[in-house]
């Protein structure tokens, strides 16, 4: 017979350390001649990125020891950081790559004996030098990709270009041998990518205050040999149409994935300037997503013509698209989640994939036989999967009888049930973003809470992607309001339901999740408590020199223009209404965040200061904007577990007890 235990107290084999070793994913794929490579996390290296590949005999290896660090920092979320192929003759291969320390470019050549050799100087102003988005031009002379350069101190005095570097290493102490391709007319650039007979090439550019979810504009010029690119225009897009993605198909069609039907769909521009055409109309699914990274891949084209596709609504999946037919078929397997990395090679495609059962992993798929399989990374369950969650796919009604679509992961252990008379806790999961969105994939966080008897919620609320242009825009100029609603939606119907505990309720976010956070506590009294990740807290602050370039002009779709409407960065920021918080909660902080940096958490905490309310602020050195060392996740994740049980009345002897300030 099961024993009995209140939720909350359930033993479980899924610690904090273990939690922590499975944090992140593989990432970046790519094929260099017959192998796969791709980047992967390692928590337990000071959360470095590692570069992997699978040889031909199937073989998995490190590319690069440490402290080699694969991992860009343009527009400070990074980009794809590396590039490689094969040598012609067979004997070896060469990778250009981007190291996180110094952002230098590196080439390597993989089994030598020598070291890594820069390619690129170091600046001394702001920032320096960063790079993103390479490619290996075909001549192999240089190395193509995203030139992110500092002019000043300040985080918006940066530009950047397409540029050219290189290979022979005579730019590495030498930034005018450093070629560029484009001007800094745009703020923003992602790679090029040549057509298949190298005479022109076609990129993505945008502006503040646009994101690239607002607005961008597919560009394409001429190849000129030792110039910059000639005849530049362009050739779609504009300021109310996202394009994520562009790329040549083998006959020299212009491919790109835009929403200027309301859903990311792939659209097909022939040779000698045919208008436009839809490859896979009337879904109503997304065949893209927000170019948070540079780099970032929902489409490859394969030499047969065929193209390889993420697509679905709310969860993915991989399918393979005849753009002649508009036929897409979809790749069998339990996979309900595929990375925006696809890379494909000859008859085969690669993609990084997860479901609520399986971790991610690297995944093959040959459109041949239609056989996919696991080549890297592979899934192997940690613990018995019998403790992992099951979730529930709902959608819920929010105000003005809006959808509103969750994750609802259910307490879950089979070594304990709870008392009859008892309902759980349940902690509500703000994304960050916040255009973004929740996968649907195992994740041992949630576990951790699940399998101890605590319920979690993730929610895509309004302003989430993957349910098209117009659920994404519900959060225009309601940042904070729409966000905030509809968790409070989910948390009171699960409540009003006799799922949750209403009393037992709390909500937890990580950057823009952690705004959401913060201001539930002051604008709702769903909760009884709340954890905030390296949050945005003031947005006078961060509108005013507070944040990245990036981001800084984000707020004038979320909030709205701070020259028409001052009052509303006031009016919603946590940082003016600290008189309304009356719960405990639990801030924690990387203190080399620069995209939320710590100064709002102590200008915060100043004025939550001698008021009474329980809270707790852990600060962690070496850590950015979101945390990757594990003994960070280990003490993030159990400081939080310290504050539901402090909060809910549960006894967990097994987890630090938090030292709360009041």
């Amino acid at each position: 017979m099961v024993p009995t235990g209140p939720y909350g107290t359930w033993p479980s084999p899924i610690d904090a350390r273990l939690a922590a070793a499975h944090d992140g994913h593989p990432e970046y794929v790519g094929t260099v001649g017959e192998e796969v490579w791709w980047t992967e996390p390692r928590p337990a290296e000071d959360g470095r990125r590692a570069l992997v590949r699978r040889t031909a005999d199937g073989a998995e290896e490190t590319v690069l020891p440490a402290p080699w660090n694969v991992r860009s920092r343009v527009v400070e979320y990074g980009g794809r950081p590396w590039a490689g192929t094969a040598r012609p003759d067979g004997t070896g291969s060469l990778v250009v790559f981007c190291h996180f320390p110094d952002q230098r470019l590196y080439a390597h050549e993989p089994g030598g004996t020598a070291a890594p050799r820069p390619l690129t100087p170091v600046s001394g102003t702001g920032a320096g030098l960063r790079w993103a988005d390479p490619v290996l031009h075909p001549d192999g002379r240089e190395v193509w990709c995203v030139l992110e350069e500092f002019t000043g101190e300040g985080p918006g005095d940066v530009r950047r270009v397409i540029a050219a570097v290189p290979l022979d290493g005579s730019a590495a102490d030498d930034r005018s041998a450093i070629r560029e391709l484009t001007h800094d007319r745009h703020r923003f650039v992602t790679g090029p990518r040549l057509s298949p007979d190298g005479r022109r090439a076609a990129w993505l550019a945008w502006d503040h205050p646009l994101m690239p979810w607002d607005g961008t504009l597919v560009m394409t010029g001429d190849v000129v040999d030792g110039g910059p690119f000639a005849s530049v225009a362009p050739v779609a897009g504009a300021v109310d149409e996202s394009v994520c993605q562009v790329e040549w198909a083998p006959d020299g069609s212009l491919l790109y994935a835009s929403d200027r039907g309301g859903w990311w769909e792939l659209y097909r521009s022939k040779p000698g300037g045919a208008a436009a055409t839809p490859l896979c109309p009337g879904r109503e699914e997304e065949f893209g997503g927000p170019l948070w990274k540079i780099g970032l891949s929902w489409f490859r084209p394969l030499d047969s013509g065929l193209v390889a596709v993420v697509h679905g609504r709310g969860a993915t999946a991989l399918g393979i698209l005849d753009p002649e037919t508009g036929e897409l078929v979809d790749a069998a397997g339990p996979w309900t989640e595929w990375e925006p990395t696809l890379a494909t090679h000859g008859t085969r495609v690669f993609g990084v994939a997860a479901s609520p059962r399986s971790g991610h992993e690297v995944v093959e798929l040959d459109t041949g036989t239609g056989r996919a399989r696991v080549v890297g990374a592979a899934h192997r369950d940690p613990v018995d999967p019998a403790y992992y969650p099951e979730p529930q796919l709902r959608t819920f009604t929010g105000p003005d009888n809006r959808e509103v679509h969750a994750h609802v992961y259910p307490p879950h252990n089979p070594d304990r049930v709870a008392p009859d008379d008892e309902l759980p806790p349940y902690v509500v999961w703000a994304h960050g973003g916040p255009t973004g969105r929740a996968p649907l994939v195992l994740d041992l966080e949630i576990a951790y809470f699940t399998s101890r008897g605590i319920g979690v919620a993730e929610v895509n609320y309004g302003g989430s992607t993957g349910y098209g242009r117009a659920y994404r825009e519900q959060l225009r100029e309601q940042w904070g309001v729409v966000d905030v609603e509809d968790c409070a939606a989910v948390a009171e119907a699960l409540a009003a339901e006799g799922t949750a505990d209403p009393a037992r309720l709390a909500i937890r976010g990580g950057s823009a999740g952690g705004w959401t956070a913060a201001v539930s506590l002051a604008a709702t009294d769903a909760y009884a408590c709340a954890t905030i990740r390296y949050p945005v807290l003031d947005l006078e602050g961060w509108a005013t020199g507070g944040t990245h370039d990036f981001e800084s002009h984000y707020l004038e779709s979320l909030v709205g223009s701070r020259a028409e409407v001052p009052g509303r960065y006031r009016e919603r920021s946590p940082l003016g209404h600290v008189d309304r918080i009356r719960t405990p909660f639990l801030l924690l902080q990387g203190l080399d965040d620069v995209i939320c940096p710590p100064a709002q958490c102590e200008r915060f905490l100043a004025r939550m200061a001698g008021r009474g309310v329980p809270h707790t602020y852990l600060a962690f050195e070496g850590e950015e904007h979101g945390f990757r060392r594990a003994d960070t996740l280990v003490r993030a994740l159990e400081a939080e577990l310290s504050l539901y049980a402090r909060t809910f009345g549960i006894a967990r002897p097994d987890v630090p007890a938090l030292e709360p300030r009041t």
